[in-house]
């Protein structure tokens, strides 16, 4: 995907927010936004997921299927839980028997469950967060656009993020994230992109940005465990291969009920296949988020 030539002003005597933004990414790539506050990353997301369309320019090859997470979700629809997110998934052109299994899983992976007869204004900041991103992944999408995604989470949907950027990873599609927390760190082998005064420029990759691909063998009742520890200590697992994966487990939250209220094993890599990588991204703190 790519960004060409692309300038963006929000009515014709506004100020310039990008300018001349040239810009790409490609399959299996993650891209972190940074900047100061209000120096317009949110816009720069925006574009690249469709929801802004550019001044001048152009956005070329943005896959077909893109998840968009915005930095807060609006949750003042009179929907249930339940309900919105099978309409949305009828909106992202699943058949009615697909949504229902596609809001099934994720309102189970994300401890949604006791929620889901629950008007979305009824929900807390962070319980909104969860159903806003489980309506962008109902799809696998090719293209995940996630703006502030660890903003008001639990801890334990905190440590999901990374394991869904790694999905779509596996699965050849792009991320590109914002945050103002730090979180990006636990995305080894990010890009980074930085935001100012209306143009962007990429940081060079550290000298110490190497990596290297470690191929373990460990007995298959222990993948998931041996998958959570790489994880936690800032790995980046490939895939998993050499047996069946067990089905997704659902991670814990506080006080959810049923299994979310037990801490489980988080689930291994969807796809078989083996390695994980060895490096961590920059660790450095980012810059408050741009509304």
């Amino acid at each position: 995907m790519r960004l060409e030539g692309v300038w963006l002003r929000y009515h014709r005597r506004a100020p310039w927010v990008l300018r001349d933004t040239e810009v790409r990414i490609g399959p299996g790539e993650v891209a972190v936004v940074l900047g100061r506050n209000g120096v317009g990353k949110s816009t720069l997301l925006q574009l690249a997921a469709g929801v802004l369309r550019p001044t001048r320019g152009r956005v070329v090859d943005r896959p077909g299927v893109v998840g968009w997470v915005p930095e807060r979700f609006p949750a003042d629809q009179p929907f249930t839980v339940g309900a919105y997110l099978t309409a949305m998934g009828r909106v992202a052109g699943l058949s009615g028997p697909a949504a229902e299994r596609a809001v099934r899983r994720w309102v189970e992976r994300l401890c949604l469950t006791r929620f889901h007869g629950v008007r979305l204004p009824e929900l807390s900041k962070g319980t909104a967060q969860k159903v806003g991103l489980a309506q962008a992944l109902l799809r696998p999408p090719g293209l995940l656009v996630l703006d502030e995604p660890w903003e008001g989470l639990d801890a334990a949907a905190r440590d999901l993020v990374p394991e869904v950027v790694d999905e779509v990873l596996a699965d050849g599609g792009v991320v590109l994230v914002s945050d103002h927390r730090g979180e990006t760190a636990r995305l080894p082998g990010a890009r980074y992109w930085t935001l100012a005064d209306g143009t962007v420029s990429e940081e060079p990759p550290s000298g110490d940005a190497a990596v290297a691909v470690v191929e373990l063998a460990v007995p298959a009742a222990g993948v998931a465990a041996a998958v959570a520890r790489l994880r936690a200590e800032g790995h980046h697992v490939l895939r998993v291969r050499g047996h069946a994966p067990p089905p997704p487990a659902a991670r814990p939250e506080p006080g959810a009920g049923g299994d979310c209220g037990v801490p489980t094993e988080p689930a291994p890599e969807p796809e078989p296949a083996g390695g994980a990588t060895a490096g961590p991204g920059p660790t450095g703190s980012a810059p408050e988020v741009a509304r």
